[in-house]
């Protein structure tokens, strides 16, 4: 019998990722377990699980054709699969932390919030929840907040904070996996202050041997934060990068550092 993160490497490793769907999912199903999470990152996944019956179904109508032909595949654990959809979209954006820029009106807001600051990990769960307030469609269901949440425990996950004086003004979170930083999700309460999350978690993970930044997804927002489109393949071939990366530093540091 197959230990749980045996059995778990041997669901993903079914799936050819590198030949999958590049604008749709390549899986339906599984579970939002931690050891089924960090997994999926390493193999090049991520999970959009819905959280209402309603659009189980809108997945369903819009999917069940392929899982028919046998273009999306069914993991199982599941009772209904259409709860979760697996990611690996072809191209992948990413920040190569060695030609990150900042945007020169972010500079500029930068030297002139002098009050601001940054941490690491100082708050992971109430980032994740930030992230996910307001928005029409959760996909940072408690499930999967619950997983994720066990997964910075286990020190995989992580969160950076900005903070203007003693209030969270934005963040971001995501996995690390080896030199890639799978970045999740940001907030921001503050303008700028998203990006600002972005830009010292490049900061940080560079310092920490780090490579590459995922965004997950291209478009407008990914490319004003300094992600560029790479070929699904070479994103699998970062993944498989040996990790000679170092913990990240998490102490609060001036957010006027980044204008430098």
């Amino acid at each position: 019998m197959f230990r749980t993160q045996d059995r778990t490497e041997s669901l993903w490793e079914s799936l050819d990722v590198g030949a999958g769907p590049a604008e749709q999912p390549i899986a339906l199903g599984g579970d939002l377990a931690p050891q089924t999470l960090l997994s999926a990152y390493r193999h090049g996944l991520y999970p959009l699980p819905v959280e209402t019956a309603e659009a189980a179904i809108v997945n369903e109508l819009t999917y069940e054709a392929e899982v028919e032909a046998g273009r999306v595949k069914v993991l199982p654990g599941r009772e209904d699969p259409f709860t979760i959809t697996w990611w690996s979209p072809d191209p992948r954006p990413v920040i190569l932390v060695g030609q990150s820029r900042i945007q020169r009106s972010l500079r500029r807001q930068l030297r002139n919030r002098t009050d601001w600051t940054t941490t690491a990990d100082a708050c992971f769960e109430e980032v994740v929840r930030r992230c996910r307030t307001g928005r029409a469609q959760r996909w940072l269901t408690d499930e999967l907040l619950r997983g994720l949440s066990l997964l910075h425990q286990q020190g995989h996950a992580h969160s950076v904070e900005v903070w203007d004086g003693d209030e969270l003004i934005g963040g971001t979170f995501g996995i690390r996996v080896g030199a890639v930083f799978s970045a999740d999700s940001q907030f921001t309460l503050r303008s700028g202050a998203g990006k600002t999350a972005v830009a010292d978690l490049t900061r940080r993970f560079a310092e920490a041997g780090g490579f590459a930044i995922d965004v997950q997804r291209d478009g407008e927002h990914a490319r004003l934060i300094g992600a560029r489109p790479i070929p699904r393949s070479q994103y699998l071939d970062l993944l498989a990068v040996p990790d000679e990366s170092r913990p990240l530093v998490t102490r609060k540091l001036p957010a006027g550092r980044l204008a430098e």
